[in-house]
């Protein structure tokens, strides 16, 4: 029981971060039409952006949490910038262009951005200092960490303003209009440009905020934790439903969950040989199931295709 228990605290937490990274997927889709998968190198960018101020705050004496918010600080606009000028040079001169455009484009400058943050951090690991607290709880036999349960928590609260964000404000109206139809939208008086533009900035911050959770939780980044990152959540925004918000977070959370108890219980059936270092099958292998028995995922709807 208490390694089932373990499982599903790993899973909580592992699903908050791909329901976070998941959101910008969803969000750009939603919108555009249009699978960005620059974004996983976001949330690289954003982790080692935080670590490299991290790195150069962690003798300065100031507390550790003080130190990570500053990395946080940092790391937030350096993606915003990458997220807005992305949208503005990669994808806008491509809005009607064939739909193969653009997805070649995003790969093209999911690779740029690798081989940039490869000669700009270069090839090495680099570890996450030590400066935060290592103190945890157990609970029924598991063990969770005060980081783990600040993952989850701050994870819950930002999904929750950003619900808000889309649902009661005017920025989330113009947004859902534009989603709806972009062309009736600028009729009405909505700047498209505007609000896809603000889609990627929104997208790029939760995309910082995940790359230092992860960097922090693993205690290790490098310049291709992107990639599979950003497959995984891709998966998870397929899994909820891509486009649906509420979906991308459900996706998320259930993708962690499938992947820590896959790892953890499968894992012990072959003798370690689906274990915690295949862990990987698990996601794509719940990918195909989705798209051969319910492409539109969880929560999404079927809809036709617009002429």
């Amino acid at each position: 029981m208490d390694t089932f228990i373990q499982q599903i605290i790993n899973g909580l937490v592992l699903g908050s971060i791909y329901a976070l990274v998941a959101l910008g997927y969803t969000m750009v889709y939603g919108i555009l039409g249009l699978i960005n998968f620059a974004h996983g190198e976001v949330v690289m960018i954003g982790a080692l952006t935080a670590l490299t101020v991290i790195k150069l705050l962690a003798n300065s004496g100031l507390p550790g949490i003080v130190v990570v918010l500053l990395g946080l600080a940092a790391a937030v606009p350096v993606c915003m910038a990458l997220g807005f000028t992305i949208e503005r040079v990669a994808y806008r001169p491509l809005r009607n262009a064939p739909r193969l455009a653009p997805l070649i484009t995003a790969i093209g400058v999911s690779i740029v951005l690798q081989q940039l943050a490869m000669i700009f951090w270069g090839r090495s690991y680099h570890a996450f200092p030590p400066i935060l607290p290592t103190t945890g709880r157990d609970i029924g036999g598991a063990h969770i960490t005060d980081l783990q349960i600040v993952i989850v928590l701050l994870a819950a609260a930002i999904m929750a303003g950003l619900m808000l964000l889309v649902n009661k404000t005017r920025l989330g109206r113009a947004m859902r209009a534009t989603a709806e139809n972009p062309q009736i939208a600028g009729l009405m008086g909505v700047n498209i440009n505007a609000i896809i533009s603000a889609t990627f900035l929104i997208g790029s911050a939760l995309a910082a905020v995940a790359g230092v959770m992860v960097s922090a939780n693993y205690s290790i980044a490098h310049y291709h934790m992107g990639f599979i990152l950003g497959l995984k959540a891709f998966t998870a925004a397929v899994l909820g439903g891509i486009g649906n918000l509420p979906g991308a977070m459900l996706g998320g959370v259930l993708l962690g969950l499938i992947e820590s108890l896959g790892a953890g219980y499968i894992g012990d059936l072959t003798g370690g040989f689906l274990g915690s270092h295949y862990q990987d099958v698990f996601a794509f292998f719940v990918l195909i199931l989705v798209l051969v028995f319910r492409p539109s995922g969880l929560m999404g709807e079927k809809v036709a295709e617009r002429a």
